[in-house]
């Protein structure tokens, strides 16, 4: 028996997905089943229950993952120990992120960290908000990247930086003369949002409903790229992270307004599965997020 079976037996029960555990570890589907059985005929005992309505470990499978967890804790401290001692910053981070952070906010960071840990592999997948989160705790990936962090018990959270919001519309629209807007404009204009269940959407209508303005939303989108070019084909108005507008600022094809009166930001954090041990990597990246 080796600890790489004890990993890919944990990775199955978070996941409680063979395809995860698979995709996860780099190996088939049919090795994971294949590790498993290795398992069960190791320790004599029936780990999951066969069922095709959901995924459940037995008595003796909750045991072994609550011991393997253990095992793999004290195995990653170890050889993250030994890297320390000599000094290695290696190997993969596994990063998801939602869209804006990870096309506007990650990559001045990314450059610098892989230009000075040229050795460290970094993996970014674009997901929604809550697939972030998903992905995190599932053990799919490393960290995660969000906006507005949602506290959770399982969960370390680094704050990072605060990103304003701004009002963007096309420069031919009435509003794109002044270089700031009073809230109360906004009422009544078509507007673009993001979709219901994006954290960032759900704090700009709290913004609008504590101010008593109504907008007429007439398209939602769940990424910013795509509320960026509705509004450059004169769609209508929107309220957007401040770093994500510069190309098309500078190039004239959206106007930035700035809101009077209101500090309106949104926090951007870093997100890992409490207990997990960071490697020196991992240490290191979050250290140059941060900064």
């Amino acid at each position: 028996m080796q600890i790489e079976s004890l990993k890919v037996f944990c990775d199955l029960t978070e996941t409680e997905s063979f395809t995860k555990a698979a995709q996860i570890n780099e190996v088939t589907q049919s090795a994971v089943s294949q590790q498993i059985s290795s398992l069960e005929k190791t320790f004599k005992s029936l780990l999951i229950e066969r069922s095709k309505k959901k995924f459940r470990l037995t008595r003796e499978g909750q045991v072994l993952y609550e011991y393997s967890k253990q095992i793999i804790q004290t195995y990653d401290s170890l050889h993250n120990r030994l890297q320390e001692i000599k000094d290695i910053i290696s190997g993969t981070i596994r990063v998801a992120t939602i869209y804006s952070i990870g096309l506007h906010d990650l990559p001045p960071y990314l450059k610098k960290f892989l230009r000075s840990y040229p050795t460290v592999n970094v993996h970014v997948e674009y997901r929604r908000a809550n697939q972030v989160y998903e992905d995190v705790l599932g053990n799919v990936v490393d960290l995660g990247l969000v906006a507005y962090p949602a506290k959770d018990a399982k969960l370390e959270l680094i704050p990072l930086r605060k990103d304003a919001l701004v009002m963007i519309c096309h420069p031919n629209h009435p509003l794109a003369k002044n270089k700031t807007v009073k809230l109360a404009q906004l009422s009544g204009q078509k507007f673009i949002g993001f979709e219901p269940d994006i954290p960032t959407r759900k704090a700009i209508d709290k913004i609008l409903k504590e101010n008593n303005v109504e907008v007429q939303t007439v398209m939602e989108f769940d990424n910013i790229e795509t509320v960026k070019r509705a509004v450059e084909i004169e769609a209508g108005i929107s309220i957007v992270p401040q770093g994500t507008i510069t190309q098309e600022v500078a190039k004239q094809t959206l106007s930035e307004l700035k809101i009077e009166g209101l500090d309106l930001f949104r926090p951007l954090a870093a997100i890992y599965k409490k207990n997990k041990v960071l490697s020196p990597a991992m240490k290191q990246f979050l250290s140059i997020l941060k900064g």
